[in-house]
């Protein structure tokens, strides 16, 4: 716990330092009295935010992102020696002083030791409605980062203290169970506190959270909770966001390439539920984009790519060839994926189009999309048809509404409630690949086993036989250090 720790300490440290509130938070957090006013909570908001998107230190702006969920089918990454900290997830041996799982790990407890202390502190700044926002997005970010961790991590800390204590350095882990208890609370909360729509781009609103709240449900139906009882709340949630789409200002683009241009222009969609704001010449770039995404063919990192299997099972359409780039272009001409140099296909989604050809970056002004509207349909039909046995007409309306955009046919009619959700949880396969869902899919589906079985020949295959076990990753060796309960 040493960094969530000295995360804590800087409560007191700060709150005597009003000269604190006129620089850029950098996810530091502000003070009590501070907090007392609107100028107070905004720095706090804008350093509560931060953790998650600060570079290469904490957050979802690098590879790291990846790396945390290679146990799934659509992600992969290099042999080579410099990427063993992306491959230990792939090859399920992961050691606790991998680098990557930390800046996970760290991003999400810095956001909560963040969150919890606007959280502690807003209503002593009055009840105006700007108020009323920022406390709601507090609440939402600590349940959005502690659904991340509680998905990677299983057991962990639970804290909502914004005040130092020493029985910290001896808290112990909270289950699956209380952890997703205080997420519905933070959300349930936050919906009630913001206003209907975003402020700015890239923050949260009482839609971000109803639709949040939807895909928690839907996780805690499945493993590692199995309460059957969530899908019916899944549906209505999710239903509550697609009725009142207008309301909250989503809605499905009609282009799923206009998504991924690799430009400024694939920002912030209608589609674009929450998505992380980058700004390269600022000093806050995204640098999961580019050369990270890119094969060494053409210069890149190969820091993260497809697997075989999945990309040959992908339905064939204009979806699949917007969201793959399978040529490569070299000075030697070009290179079809299945003779470059790593022999896989590798991700257009996640390419940066910049105004020289062939001018390669490791930065970019990208936002990173962690929740799409797309993800909100396709949760109300398989929350659906898991909830009552039968899928609804409006359940088969959701899943076609997104395999229409993909150029394919709709799902056939008279499908059994099983067959249905299993189609849809495919459908998300499809839709969200390399978007950092297909691997809680698998985990809460219980199909990690089943996936990693289907291995081609030039995957990386796993090194430990995968039990429940290890689809958890281990707390990070520091935190363990300071609390050996942990």
């Amino acid at each position: 716990m040493k960094k969530i720790i000295y995360c804590l300490l800087l409560v007191s440290a700060i709150s005597a330092c009003n000269k604190e509130l006129n620089e850029t938070p950098n996810g530091q957090l502000v003070g009590d009295d501070a907090l007392r006013t609107i100028e107070g909570l905004q720095t706090a908001l804008a350093g509560a935010y931060q953790p998650l998107k600060n570079g290469y230190t904490s957050g979802f702006a690098t590879a790291a992102v990846d790396a945390v969920l290679m146990g799934s089918d659509d992600l992969t990454t290099h042999s080579a020696s410099n990427k063993q900290e992306l491959r230990e997830m792939d090859q399920f041996a992961v050691n606790s002083t991998n680098g990557r799982i930390n800046v996970i790990w760290l991003g999400c407890y810095k956001t909560i030791q963040n969150a919890n202390n606007i959280i502690a502190n807003y209503e002593k700044a009055g009840t105006s409605a700007n108020i009323r926002q920022i406390g709601g997005e507090a609440y939402f970010l600590r349940a959005f980062s502690y659904f991340w961790l509680v998905r990677l991590w299983g057991n962990i800390p639970l804290i909502t203290t914004s005040k130092y204590s020493p029985d910290l350095l001896s808290i112990q882990k909270s289950s699956p169970a209380q952890v997703y208890a205080l997420i519905e609370a933070d959300l349930k909360k936050a919906e009630t506190l913001m206003g209907n729509t975003k402020p700015v781009a890239g923050r949260a609103s009482a839609g971000t959270a109803k639709a949040l709240l939807a895909e928690v449900y839907l996780t805690e139906g499945g493993y590692p909770l199995k309460d059957a009882s969530k899908y019916a709340l899944a549906a209505a949630k999710a239903k509550e966001v697609i009725d009142g789409k207008a309301v909250y200002g989503f809605d499905l683009v009609p282009d799923f390439g206009s998504l991924w241009t690799g430009t400024p222009s694939s920002n912030n969609t209608p589609e674009d539920v929450f998505a992380l704001q980058f700004c390269n010449s600022c000093g806050n770039p995204s640098t999961l984009y580019g050369k990270s995404s890119m094969p060494g063919d053409e210069a890149g990192w190969d820091d993260y790519f497809c697997e075989v299997t999945f990309f040959n099972n992908f339905p064939e359409g204009k979806r699949k060839d917007v969201t793959f780039h399978t040529t490569f272009k070299t000075s030697a001409g070009d290179v079809s994926w299945q003779n470059g140099q790593t022999k896989h296909p590798y991700y257009n989604k996640f390419r940066v189009n910049t105004p020289t050809p062939g001018f390669l970056t490791s930065g970019s002004d990208l936002s990173v999309k962690l929740l799409r509207y797309a993800q909100v349909l396709l949760t109300y039909a398989e929350a659906q048809a898991r909830s009552t046995g039968a899928p609804s007409a409006e359940a088969y309306n959701a899943v076609n509404l997104i395999r229409k955009r993909a150029g394919l046919d709709d799902l056939p009619q008279g499908l059994s409630g099983a067959a249905f959700a299993n189609a849809v949880a495919d459908e998300r396969a499809w839709e969200f690949a390399g978007e950092y869902t297909r691997w809680f899919d698998l985990q809460r589906l219980e199909l990690v086993e089943t996936a990693n079985s289907r291995k081609a020949a030039d995957d990386l295959k796993p090194l430990n036989t995968i039990t429940k076990a290890r689809y958890w990753l281990p707390i990070p060796y520091n935190d363990q250090q300071i609390n050996n309960g942990l």
